[in-house]
């Protein structure tokens, strides 16, 4: 299986990113992973494909590093799939670069966004994507909840302090914000994204499948994926 770099094209070669994405059906299907983490089932649903044909495009997108997969926390028999935004963006700006060298990415204007991070404790994983969020984008205004909320766990302070943050958190119970109203709600465990409540406004939900965190290293590692998608959400256009 391809873990590296997505290949880039030798000159007159069409880059492996574009031929893969130019498949309609894998491109439908990236477009329903780039909203968020989702089970075989719901993209089959969303693509109204059969499931061995998901599946197989699956494969080729996983095998090109595109696509990463991870048990469900709250049913084993489950498995997420996971579109790696920053990979895309690296293989989608080699594609331009191969078109031509002034091709590139171009910065967005931002706009006040309001985004709401979920998870079971409120402990850990939520609490850092809101300082996470809050450092890298400052006019957005950002706040966390869990559907049980308990202290703040020692290890999310010592991840976050590694970015040069000092994280004060005050657990909030779900129910005290589902009346606030957001453009984004982001679950982040695969509990909590059971238990949504309806939010006026209609927010955007977002999933992602992350699991809890138990020691320092796994903290560490949920920092920087959380640090890795959050540098990805659209808080800079219209959601």
């Amino acid at each position: 299986m391809y873990r590296g770099r997505v290949p880039t094209a030798e000159s007159g070669t069409l880059p492996l990113f574009l031929r893969l994405l130019g498949d309609p059906l894998r491109w439908r299907l990236a477009r329903e992973l780039a909203a968020g983490d989702r089970r075989v089932r719901e993209l089959v649903a969303a693509v109204e494909q059969p499931q061995n044909l998901v599946s197989y495009h699956l494969r080729q997108l996983r095998e090109a590093g595109l696509v990463t997969s991870r048990r469900s926390s709250f049913d084993g028999r489950d498995t997420y799939y996971h579109l790696d935004l920053e990979r895309c963006a690296q293989a989608w700006s080699e594609a331009g670069t191969a078109l031509h060298p002034a091709l590139g990415p171009r910065e967005g204007t931002p706009a006040s966004k309001r985004v709401l991070f979920l998870c079971t404790g409120n402990s850990g994983r939520s609490p850092m994507a809101e300082a996470l969020l809050r450092h890298r984008a400052r006019q957005v205004e950002v706040a966390s909840a869990g559907s049980q909320p308990k202290a703040l766990h020692p290890n999310a302070i010592r991840a976050m302090a590694e970015y040069g943050i000092t994280l004060r958190h005050q657990p909030t119970q779900l129910d005290s914000v589902r009346r606030n109203r957001f453009d984004l709600v982001i679950s982040l465990c695969d509990r909590v994204r059971e238990v949504l409540p309806v939010f006026p406004g209609s927010p955007r939900l977002i999933h992602w499948s992350l699991p809890e965190p138990d020691d320092y290293p796994a903290f560490r590692h949920i920092a920087a994926e959380l640090d890795r998608r959050i540098r990805f959400l659209p808080v800079h256009q219209e959601v």
